[in-house]
């Protein structure tokens, strides 16, 4: 550059600055934009936790107009809630992570019970229930299954029709009905609901009896205030606080061979 300006008249030149030299990028900078030199701080902005906290604000304030703007839109959409008929007796549950994936998005279970099956006979319904196994729970009579092996949720869903179907169709087969086979509820583990006892029950008679305790308890305070016979136990901190344990006379040291000076006395206690 400075063979180039040699022959250059320098007046021409006024207001000239020769840029700088970046160093070289490297191979983790390929491809890069170029940032350029960074600007001088005069103190006029905030740090970027500051910008952290607009950003957060920012993004709340989206989801408020959100909120007030494009929700009420989704009421033309709305429909009234129908309970399901005996025709549709499985009862899908899915779950839906809002604005992230999770792996388990894809999982979905369905529950029937086994009484809602149409067209099956009592047999039929024990077969069923002995072909479900530990997903049989036999208190509520719900069969529970659950499929996350496939990547979409209709896939599951569709996989979880093809073995329910496969179970009905198995249970509604004359060739073998599990009639010597006996049920195996080892699986469920019953839960244990502990009732309030009647005999604990508050009573008005209790209820009267222990109010008269408070009552006798409150005027026999009283009265021990009134003798001056109630022991305070902030006011016996106070006290033992203001005055001194016991008197001690201070240690001196003194050289082997001489006599003791006499010793001041001290008074040792908490203040």
């Amino acid at each position: 550059m400075n063979e180039v300006l040699r022959d250059v008249d320098p007046s021409e030149l006024q207001g000239y600055i020769e840029p700088k030299q970046l160093p070289p990028r490297g191979f983790w900078g390929e491809g890069e934009p170029e940032g350029g030199e960074d600007e001088e701080w005069n103190g006029d902005d905030i740090p970027s936790l500051g910008h952290g906290e607009l950003e957060q604000q920012r993004e709340i304030r989206e989801y408020m107009r959100m909120a007030a703007w494009e929700l009420p839109l989704l009421t033309k959409y709305a429909k009234p809630f129908e309970p399901p008929t005996a025709e549709k007796p499985l009862r899908f549950r899915y779950t839906s992570y809002m604005g992230e994936q999770h792996p388990a998005a894809n999982k979905v279970v369905v529950e029937f019970s086994v009484t809602d099956i149409p067209n099956l006979t009592q047999v039929q319904q024990d077969k069923l229930i002995k072909l479900a196994g530990p997903r049989y729970n036999p208190d509520t009579q719900i069969i529970k299954i659950s499929a996350d092996n496939f990547e979409t949720q209709a896939k599951n869903k569709r996989y979880l029709g093809d073995r329910i179907a496969d179970l009905v169709s198995e249970a509604r087969n004359p060739k073998d009905t599990f009639a010597d086979v006996p049920f195996d509820f080892r699986h469920h583990k019953p839960k244990i609901f502990h009732h309030f006892p009647k005999d604990w029950v508050m009573t008005p008679q209790r209820k009267q009896l222990l109010d008269q305790r408070r009552e006798q308890r409150w005027q026999l305070e009283q009265k021990r205030v009134e003798e001056g016979t109630l022991v305070d136990g902030a006011e016996i901190v106070k006290e033992a606080l203001s005055t001194p344990i016991f008197e001690q006379a201070e240690p001196v040291m003194i050289e082997k061979g001489k006599a003791p000076p006499p010793r001041r006395p001290t008074t040792l206690g908490a203040r």
